[in-house]
C-alpha cells in the first residue's frame, strides 16, 4: 500500500535533483551576497570576492568535498529506483532546515546585511563546486562510455 505512494524516479536522476538543488541554492547565496555589495566601489567588492573565493574553495576541499562523495556513494548503493526525496540522507535534510534558519536569522538580524556577503558568496560557491560533481556522476551514469 505504502509503495503506490513512493514518487520514485531512476536512482541516477537523484544525481541531477541534488546537483539542482545544490545549484539553486548556491546560486541564490551568492546573488544576494553580491547584491549587498552594490554600495562599495569595485576594488572592495573584489577583494571581498576574492576571499569569498578563496573560503570557498578550502571550505569545498576541507569539508563539503567529503559530504558529497559520501552522498553519491549512497545514492549509487539504493536500488534501481528510489524516492525522488531520497537525493539526500535525513540527516542532510536536518542540516538543510539548520542552515535555512541561520540563514534567516541572521538576515534578519541588526547586522549590516553587507557583513553577510562574504560567509553568504563562501557558502553559495561551495554548493555551486558541490553541485558539478553531482552533474558529472549523472553523466557518467547517463551517458556510459563505449
Amino acid at each position: 500500500m505504502i509503495n503506490r505512494f513512493n514518487p520514485a524516479v531512476p536512482r541516477h536522476f537523484l544525481f541531477a535533483i541534488a546537483g539542482l538543488l545544490w545549484t539553486l541554492a548556491g546560486g541564490l547565496l551568492c546573488l544576494r551576497g553580491a547584491m549587498w555589495l552594490g554600495e562599495f566601489q569595485f576594488p572592495v567588492i573584489a577583494s571581498i570576492e576574492a576571499a569569498s573565493l578563496a573560503i570557498a574553495a578550502a571550505g569545498y576541499v576541507f569539508l563539503f568535498e567529503r559530504i558529497v562523495r559520501k552522498n553519491i556513494t549512497r545514492i549509487s548503493r539504493l536500488p534501481e529506483r528510489a524516492c525522488v526525496f531520497a537525493f539526500t540522507a535525513w540527516r542532510g535534510y536536518i542540516m538543510i532546515a539548520i542552515m535555512m534558519t541561520a540563514g534567516i536569522t541572521l538576515r534578519s538580524s541588526s547586522l549590516p546585511l553587507y557583513y553577510l556577503s562574504l560567509p553568504y558568496t563562501a557558502m553559495g560557491g561551495i554548493l555551486l563546486a558541490g553541485s558539478v560533481m553531482f552533474y558529472r556522476q549523472f553523466f557518467a551514469v547517463a551517458l556510459p562510455r563505449h
